[in-house]
């Protein structure tokens, strides 16, 4: 067999992936994985696995694959990506999303950052130790997944109920969004590891009134109805609400036991990373879309508005009795998508395999847990009873807004960035 070197490999592997169109708009009318997942199955067959091609929907493909390790009575390990990206408009961007180009060091294009990159490294290392004849200490299952971007409906919310069996003995998992390097001095850097993430509502609220002429009095008006709840919601202020993960994360990058009357003034002094962990703090709901109407001179029996809501582990009840009372007797929500918080203790082997292999490649680095307030395929993979992180490690330029790139334009990953992950991977493989 050919042997390869996933630091030469993992950028063209990267820029192939990024070359292949799967963005997800979530209306299942995009082009889907299929092309990407052949794309995963070759490179993985080529190094004497036997993986599966598995569609949920017409061109909604997912990738399985599982390698034998070297002590198969041990809990496999889950790696796991997806393969879908999000919409974009080529023309906000320097260079096209979809050349994979490499120009200042990086290489640009959908999917650098979310996450393509990750699929691009665990193809890498994978490809690397088999060729070399390396099996990992235990087993380890490879998912490359569909349709993350809409919540997993045909990727891995499908693969956790209708093929629970190809996940058979996975007891932990690593995949998006964490391992990534924040700089805080010239020589120390936090490598961000998801230990918990907030859980999703979004939902639809509906306004019924009495339909009429708009030159008439009219006290049962939708729209008013659902404009007082939509302002209500948007202009909530949210209590402050320190979880496990949130506490531990202040005490293991800044010694701080953080109170929550403090919260709010140390985020402010986190400089890049306030955006990301001041969405940790409290539960949000943030007003989306509005639809109401078919003509200015009548008033319309409904209107409708859609509102992204995310709660914090251990929260959700209070979440949703703050939400039936800001939306008001006149109110009604459903569900457009809801899933679940989850939140796993920062301690143990694997955890310790993390932060051992980070710092093995960057003696400034140290391994902090966070709270990503967005949601990942990991919800989907948790509900098996696999404990996950977020975990893929990119050792970044201080002045590079990684966060802001996800869902952003002109996303890139710089190169050197994807060979230190393979390098950590490798590790931390060697050593889970």
């Amino acid at each position: 067999m050919t042997a390869f070197n996933g630091e030469d490999e993992v950028v063209e592997l990267c820029r192939d992936l990024i070359r292949i169109d799967s963005t997800n708009a979530g209306d299942n009318a995009g082009p889907g994985e299929r092309a990407a997942a052949e794309y995963v199955a070759e490179k993985l067959a080529e190094v004497g696995l036997a993986p599966r091609i598995l569609e949920s929907d017409d061109k909604r493909a997912n990738v399985i694959a599982r390698i034998e390790g070297e002590d198969s009575s041990r809990g496999a390990l889950l790696l796991h990506g997806h393969l879908d990206v999000v919409p974009f408009d080529a023309a906000d961007w320097t260079h096209h999303p979809l050349s994979g180009e490499i120009a200042d060091g990086c290489v640009w294009g959908r999917g650098a950052v979310d996450m393509k990159d990750m699929d691009a490294m665990i193809l890498a290392v994978v490809r690397q130790r088999l060729s070399e004849g390396r099996r990992p200490p235990r087993d380890v299952v490879l998912a490359f997944t569909a349709d993350e971007e809409a919540g997993g409906r045909y990727g891995a919310q499908w693969l956790s109920t209708e093929h629970r069996d190809l996940f058979e003995g996975c007891t932990e998992a690593i995949g998006e969004v964490g391992g990534f390097s924040v700089s805080v001095g010239e020589a120390r850097r936090l490598y961000l590891i998801e230990a918990a993430e907030k859980g999703i509502a979004w939902m639809r609220l509906t306004a019924a009134g009495r339909a009429g002429h708009g030159s008439m009095l009219n006290s049962e008006n939708a729209v008013t109805e659902l404009a007082d709840a939509v302002a209500r919601i948007g202009r909530h202020e949210w209590p402050v609400r320190l979880t496990p993960t949130v506490r531990s994360f202040f005490q293991e990058a800044f010694e701080i036991e953080l109170e929550a009357e403090d919260a709010e003034a140390a985020v402010a002094k986190l400089g890049s990373l306030a955006r990301m962990i001041g969405a940790t703090l409290r539960n949000t709901a943030n007003p989306t879309m509005l639809d109401a109407g078919y003509k200015a001179n009548v008033i319309p029996q409904t209107a409708t508005a859609h509102v992204d809501g995310r709660f914090l582990p251990g929260y959700e009840e209070e979440f949703f009795a703050t939400i039936d009372d800001l939306l008001g007797p006149g109110v009604t929500r459903e569900f457009i998508y809801h899933d679940i918080a989850v939140e796993t203790a920062f301690d143990g082997p694997l955890v310790r395999a993390m932060a051992e292999a980070l710092q093995a490649e960057d003696p400034g680095a140290r391994a902090v847990p966070y709270t990503l307030s967005g949601g990942t395929d990991l919800k989907a993979f948790s509900r098996m009873g696999i404990r996950g992180f977020g975990f893929a490690p990119l050792k970044l330029p201080a002045d590079l807004d990684f966060s802001g790139m996800f869902h952003g334009i002109d996303e890139r990953v710089p190169v050197d960035s994807l060979q230190f992950g393979v390098r950590v991977l490798d590790r931390f493989l060697d050593a889970c």
